[in-house]
């Protein structure tokens, strides 16, 4: 889907502009979007694997749930919905905790330009994971590992056979780190 996004510069400060998502992806202009990493009591973070479908890292494991922001919508109201289109699961502003925001500058062999500022927020998983209904276009697959797996998987990032996104390593140890935090 070619929705508008609002466009935000260097800092992350919007500039009032919006455009197509293609053409900032073309172009490289900064934008925002919203990551929620989901986690268990028990122990356990909710990974998502990319569909087949992406244009971006098709059937790597990442994120709980990502997107972009939409024109005119917070950061929190795009996570919401976000997280409703890719599992299934509505969720309140209340639910997500933020705990950081990351600047992610790629360029791609397929020509997009990806400048991203990832909002991250932390959440509860309270259902089972056959609650989850993940969207074809987005999601191929879900799972829940431990923490401690999770723990290995990022330390052998470089030698896991595709698994995570390996330019992404401090980042997911933030992630476990804060979730850890949490819970504890």
């Amino acid at each position: 889907m070619d929705e508008y996004i609002d466009i935000v510069d260097a800092n992350g400060t919007p500039t009032g502009e919006s455009k197509l998502k293609s053409i900032i992806h073309q172009k490289g202009y900064y934008h925002n979007t919203a990551h929620i990493w989901f986690y268990t009591k028990s122990g356990e973070v909710l990974l998502s694997q990319r569909s087949s479908k992406k244009t971006i890292c098709p059937l790597m494991w990442d994120v709980s749930v990502a997107g972009h922001i939409d024109t005119g919508e917070t950061i929190k109201q795009a996570a919401i919905r976000e997280t409703k289109e890719e599992i299934g699961l509505s969720i309140s502003e209340n639910d997500l905790k933020k705990i950081g925001v990351f600047k992610c500058f790629q360029t791609y062999e397929n020509g997009i330009i990806d400048n991203e500022f990832h909002n991250t927020f932390i959440c509860e998983l309270k259902v089972s994971i056959s609650e989850l209904t993940p969207q074809e276009e987005e999601v191929e697959a879900l799972k829940l590992v431990s923490f401690t797996h999770f723990k290995d998987l990022i330390n052998n990032i470089d030698n896991n056979n595709n698994h995570f996104v390996p330019s992404n390593k401090s980042y997911y140890k933030f992630i476990l780190q804060n979730i850890t935090d949490t819970i504890n």
